[in-house]
């Protein structure tokens, strides 16, 4: 018997696809699952050799196939998971090799025009080995090399802040908009002219400079 495989793919073309390849490829395809639940009890019944899953999934359809991969690796640490992504996206990658990487792939969906690359990548997580696609390299490495831009620096509430600064709110009517009383928003404000290296000047002015790389960086 071929080496057992399930799969979890909410899209139905994407998922046959995947099916008919492996089963042409001698594996023995155990199930099929349209989401993280589905295949979470198909790993539990039929504890296969390799799971492969599509990063994005009902219910949530953001990480649920990290969260996946995670699960099984921690449960049954000789089943391999190939994890694929169809954009190019590093934090995740991230995320899924921070607490080890062996017996784990990271793939975007395009290499299944090449049935060769998959069928690599379960080898090489069958060997407790891993991969991690070449475009995703390339992502980190521009990331690591990229200069900070100052709105990183910034919280996910203050980013939120600086939104509603950028639709020309007043103090007050953000704190109504993010459920913030006047104060807050002035601290808020006050800790975004500091990371963002805004000297003390008048703050119309600030908030003006403020915007302005706000806006530069979302364009960028």
């Amino acid at each position: 018997m071929g080496t057992s495989v399930v799969i979890a793919e909410d899209a139905y073309i994407v998922r046959e696809g995947v099916r008919m390849l492996l089963e042409d490829g001698g594996y023995d395809l155990k199930a099929a699952a349209e989401n993280y639940h589905e295949l979470m009890d198909a790993v539990a019944a039929h504890s296969p050799d390799v799971v492969i899953t599509d990063i994005r999934m009902p219910p949530t359809g953001t990480n649920e196939g990290v969260k996946a991969a995670r699960e099984i690796r921690d449960a049954l640490p000789g089943t391999g998971v190939v994890v694929l992504s169809q954009y190019v996206e590093p934090e995740y990658a991230l995320t899924l090799f921070e607490a080890g990487a062996n017996g784990l792939a990271y793939l975007l969906k395009e290499r299944l025009g090449d049935f060769g690359q998959l069928e690599h990548a379960i080898e090489e997580v069958l060997a407790g080995r891993s991969v991690i696609d070449p475009k995703v390299v390339d992502a980190l490495v521009e990331g690591r090399t990229r200069p900070q831009s100052p709105i990183e620096r910034l919280t996910e509430r203050e980013t939120e802040v600086l939104s509603e600064v950028a639709r020309g709110k007043t103090n007050s009517a953000i704190g109504d908009a993010l459920f913030l009383s006047e104060r807050a928003v002035e601290k808020h404000i006050n800790s975004i002219f500091t990371k963002l290296d805004l000297l003390p000047e008048k703050d119309t002015n600030r908030r003006v400079s403020a915007v302005l790389l706000f806006l530069a960086e979302r364009e960028g």
